[in-house]
């Protein structure tokens, strides 16, 4: 991308030590951050009225908009596809400013930072110390807080013909609950994902599964090659796995019968996921559930089965199911509704004994 400044502007290299990114980020090459997943942030403070962004829009599908937060004021800018130039300006101050990029959507697009314009006598300030406490999520649409804007569709099914407008990680349960309990968050999330390859409805029709992409950067083959994740980066104190409802598509096995071939090798698998995530992580906390989006209990009944198997050997893994658990609403889950959910996770998870300490 062709970045280019004003007169009386100056370049702030997305490598500058005074910005902080926070998820599951490329950052192989720091003047060009690669950012796919659901949640991902830029931050930095800064003084002055003037802030341009250079980024580059990889559009898939859907409508995509930027998330930002400026001076605790939430808004959102609707994308082009390809590399184009943000004026956020008139939502700073001549003062001092604090600035949180973030991707509001899953890999319907991707996002890659050139740099910023700012003030020429702009000065950047430092940030407040990084949260102690440290969350990561393995969900679906529902962790990724897709549709979660369409307040006006509170328990029912989504709007027609969304597009991707109402999508908003900000209002997530993932992040809502994060922000409850002061912690960072790293939220592995997309829509459709199932645990299994061949299943659920991410990709279709080649639908690509949590087992074969959640320790990856990049798993999304439009995108490009697959990008192993270097697990030394971050380390979660709470992971928490909400897996198994996507899992119906195309056949909803567990549901006709529960002892099935196919039944119980997906609790196989999935039991076999959480072993490798606590291979990872081996203080982590570990928690097993869905979501209250509908869906049939036998899926949860699977999950509590494995709970109950690896729990003997590992007292820090745990199943929770939340008070509307499958049967909440028919369609994603709004921000209110989230709300109500990031409520009792982060209740939950402070009942937890030991669980912040490293």
């Amino acid at each position: 991308m062709n970045v280019q400044v004003n007169q009386n502007e100056r370049l702030i290299r997305p490598s500058d030590p005074a910005i902080r990114y926070t998820g599951r980020i490329d950052n192989s090459n720091p003047d060009a951050p690669f950012l796919i997943y659901v949640c991902s942030q830029v931050e930095f403070r800064v003084t002055g009225h003037v802030l341009r962004v250079f980024i580059e829009n990889i559009h898939s599908f859907y409508e995509n908009r930027l998330g930002v937060i400026i001076n605790g004021v939430e808004s959102a800018v609707l994308l082009e596809s390809g590399a184009q130039v943000i004026d956020l300006s008139d939502r700073m101050t001549d003062g001092e400013n604090h600035v949180l990029l973030f991707k509001r959507q899953d890999c319907c697009h991707a996002l890659v930072l050139h740099g910023f314009a700012v003030a020429e006598d702009a000065e950047l300030l430092p940030l407040p110390p990084r949260p102690k406490r440290r969350m990561e999520v393995y969900g679906d649409s529902v962790s990724a807080g897709e549709v979660s804007e369409a307040e006006f569709a509170c328990g029912q099914v989504d709007p027609e013909g969304h597009n991707g407008r109402y999508s908003n990680g900000y209002l997530s349960y993932s992040w809502q609950t994060a922000r409850l309990l002061g912690a960072e968050l790293h939220d592995i999330a997309t829509g459709g994902m199932a645990l299994e390859d061949g299943t659920g409805y991410f990709y279709s029709p080649d639908y690509i599964g949590m087992l074969s992409s959640w320790d990856k950067i990049n798993y999304y083959p439009p995108f490009g090659a697959k990008t192993d994740w270097d697990f030394s980066r971050y380390t979660p104190h709470v992971v928490v796995t909400a897996i198994g409802q996507n899992d119906a598509n195309p056949v909803n096995f567990m549901a006709q019968n529960y002892d099935c071939d196919a039944s119980k090798h997906w609790r196989s698998a999935y039991a076999g996921w959480i072993r490798a995530i606590r291979a990872k992580y081996p203080h982590a906390q570990i928690i097993l559930t869905t979501t209250i989006l509908g869906h049939d209990a036998a899926w949860d009944r699977a999950i509590d089965e494995v709970c109950r198997e690896l729990s003997q050997t590992d007292g820090r893994v745990h199943h929770f199911l939340y008070s509307k658990n499958g049967c909440g609403t028919p369609g994603h889950i709004r921000g209110s509704e989230a709300a109500g959910m990031a409520k009792e996770l982060a209740g939950f998870i402070e009942t937890l004994p030991d669980a912040w300490e490293d």
